[in-house]
């Protein structure tokens, strides 16, 4: 029996590091039934954080897929890592979910990470609720969290519970709807709790927070708005309304408060989730496309009738195979099914469903549209592949992930590690799509890239622990990128002849910067074709466009990737007999490397957006650090006695930065970064960077 849709939610629980969401999702498992006994971040029994490294670091790298149960409601939930070094984990949860809920620690309001997964949130559209958790701890302030959740996310908080009490005295919250208290009493599980009247010293303060938050619902029901200008007294199911319909076009953000650690406010976010947040069946329609026509494209209605169309959006390497979680958008999935795989044009088998909790899980016949399960039996499949019914076909948009900024060689210490390594890492590959390798040439070393110490750190221990390869390490390096300053021309011309058929291809390009408004480097090139009078045939020019790419991924300076330039195909010649499409392809690469010599080409560096955080008193040891590094401090602004320091700095500078910060702030200092852009270096340390110092 297929489940009633309209009581399905797919949500993700997103925030900076160390707001709570582990803690929350832990709880939310607890009071839902689904586990018997709270696991602990700090103790290392999280449930959804089960991977070794996770319970050992106390963070969560992995997302985490479960389902638990809510009154008549289903609720599909994925935990996402909070450190930036994991944004694709975040990523493609985002993609395939439905809603957020978005966790802030009630101390610090909006963190720089915090922002990162909010904008993750927006490009999906993710209608979100908002959850201020830790309101017992020191510092905590709600106002000041309501704030910078409307300046810094430019979003439009609605508290729909003012807190009773703050820090060490934070009993409940308000419930604005009813206008009554909630107060929990302090026992192991906080399960308890019961209402009461307002207290007295409140009762203004939460007279004018629910004139507020009915204004804001007013606006998107006009029943509700009648009632508002006649000043009637709406009922709680009538605010609820308004509310979902703002929340739904992701304009209102319902907020509510809470201490996860004592269990304080997890069983009324449920309800929340439920009020509030969006049914498969609610969301905009995915869109697909038949394959190679973008131009055209399909509404993949949420439908368990209708041909099978799902999203593979992360891959786990297991000991019994593959595990590939798939969203169904449309139709279902049944074991011992063939489908296809669109973006590889191949058939896969799916011999098992599971539905996952966690790291456990439950062998399942069917999953219908709207679920979120693990496959095992499919063999080509990558992230972002789009599976559909083999007679029925249709093509997903993929996930886009942010490119690596980050490098080191790494060596297997034996022979017989040597043929284990190229198998894991093609393995690790699979499983994160942030994450790649090459071969170099000249050192013979592998080197790998991700995105930042911490990524590389983890997948070296994978790499040890779990796939049993044992290797030697570089140090991290930048992955610098290059760029032109100014316009130029060049030609290549091809020609050999020995003897029989030759090869002659010839081009002439220009090649220019391609920036944006504001004076920066476009992170893509473009290849344009300006060739009139049929002085190159039609069908030689795909390769001189791949010969450009080629030549641009080479560089010029030191073979890094060339971005922020628009190459343009002037003129050329061809031979009737000796041309053909290696030759175009080579004269094409000549081209390119005559013409980045002539344009100035110049190193850029990829630049972080750093948030550090730091004793009032430390901040002028903190400050010279950051001169030191090249910083440019854009914010700095007291928060109780610490002090926050938002400042861009260049990657190469950050390496050893935790191990400094402590020695400077006697080790209460701390730091976040996340990539921002590329920027030009400045030429006395490209020298430098090119010497190889």
């Amino acid at each position: 029996m297929s489940l009633d849709l309209s009581k399905v939610r797919n949500i993700g629980i997103m925030a900076h590091i160390d707001a709570g969401k582990t803690t929350v999702t832990e709880r939310i498992l607890f009071f839902s039934g689904q586990t018997y006994k709270i696991g602990e971040v700090h103790e290392g029994t999280a449930v959804m954080d089960f991977m070794q490294e996770e319970q050992e670091r106390g963070i969560t790298i992995a997302s985490a897929a479960t389902k638990c149960p809510w009154n008549d409601y289903e609720i599909n939930l994925i935990d996402t890592p909070g450190h930036v070094d994991f944004t694709a984990e975040v990523e493609r949860s985002l993609r395939v979910l439905d809603s957020a809920v978005a966790v802030f620690d009630a101390s610090e309001g909006v963190q720089a990470q915090s922002e990162t997964v909010w904008r993750q949130g927006q490009k999906y559209h993710l209608p979100c609720l908002c959850f201020i958790n830790k309101m017992d701890k020191t510092g905590a302030d709600f106002e000041m969290c309501i704030q910078s959740i409307r300046e810094k996310l430019l979003a439009h908080p609605v508290p729909v519970q003012i807190p009773i009490g703050v820090e060490s005295s934070f009993s409940g919250f308000v419930d604005l709807l009813t206008m009554k208290a909630i107060l929990f009493k302090q026992e192991e599980t906080g399960s308890s709790y019961w209402q009461e009247e307002i207290p007295d010293a409140l009762k203004d303060e939460a007279t004018l927070y629910r004139h507020a938050m009915i204004e804001a619902a007013a606006e998107f029901d006009e029943k509700l708005m009648e009632l508002y200008v006649q000043d009637e007294a709406p009922s709680a199911e009538q605010i609820i309304a308004g509310l979902r319909k703002g929340t739904m076009q992701g304009l209102l953000h319902p907020t509510l408060v809470g201490a996860a650690l004592k269990n304080i406010g997890i069983q009324r976010l449920l309800d929340a989730v439920t009020m509030y947040l969006p049914s498969p069946l609610e969301r905009p329609p995915a869109k697909g496309f038949k394959k190679g026509d973008p131009k055209q494209p399909i509404e993949i209605l949420c439908d368990s009738d209708k041909p099978f169309v799902g999203l593979a959006f992360k891959i786990t390497g297991d000991k019994h195979g593959d595990l590939y979680f798939v969203r169904v958008y449309r139709g279902t999935l049944k074991t011992g099914t063939r489908v296809l795989n669109m973006n590889r044009n191949h058939k896969e088998n799916v011999t098992r469903i599971f539905q996952m909790h966690a790291d456990s899980r439950q062998i399942i016949e069917t999953a219908h549209a709207g679920d979120i399960v693990a496959a095992v039996g499919l063999k080509d499949t990558l992230t972002g592949d789009t599976l559909c019914d083999t007679h029925n076909t249709v093509l997903l948009e993929s996930i886009t992930f942010p490119e690596t900024v980050i490098s080191m060689s790494i060596e297997p210490r034996s022979a017989a590690d040597r043929m284990k390594l190229t198998e894991s890492l093609g393995v690790l590959r699979r499983e994160d799509p942030t994450f790649t390798y090459k071969h170099d040439e000249e050192t013979g070393q592998t080197i790998i890239s991700g995105m930042g110490e911490l990524h590389l750190e983890v997948l070296e221990h994978k790499l040890v622990r779990d796939l049993g390869v044992n290797v030697r390490v570089g140090k991290p390096r930048v992955a610098y990128k290059e760029a032109i300053s100014k316009s130029a021309r060049a030609e290549g011309k091809f020609v050999r002849q020995t003897g029989g058929r030759g090869q002659y291809g010839h081009v002439v390009i220009e090649i220019e910067p391609l920036l944006e408004e504001d004076g920066r480097y476009l992170r893509t090139n473009l290849f344009v074709n300006s060739v009139a009078g049929g002085a190159i045939p039609k069908e030689y020019i795909p390769a001189v466009e791949r010969g450009v790419k080629e030549g641009l991924t080479g560089g010029h300076l030191s073979g890094y990737p060339v971005v922020g330039a628009k190459v343009t195909l002037i003129d050329g010649s061809y031979h009737p007999v000796d041309s053909s499409e290696i030759a175009f392809e080579q004269a094409a690469m000549l081209a390119v490397q005559e013409a980045l010599e002539k344009a100035g080409p110049v190193l850029l560096e990829p630049i972080m957006r750093v948030q550090i955080i730091a004793p009032d008193a430390n901040f002028g040891s903190v400050q010279s650090q950051l001169t030191a590094k090249r910083a440019e401090i854009m914010d700095s602004r007291l928060h109780g006695n610490m002090r926050v320091i938002d400042a861009k700095v260049p990657l190469s500078e950050m390496f050893g930065y935790s191990s400094q910060i402590r020695s400077a702030t006697a080790g209460r200092g701390g730091f976040t970064m996340e990539p921002m852009d590329y920027e030009k270096v400045p030429e006395q340390i490209s020298e430098k960077i090119l010497l190889g110092y």
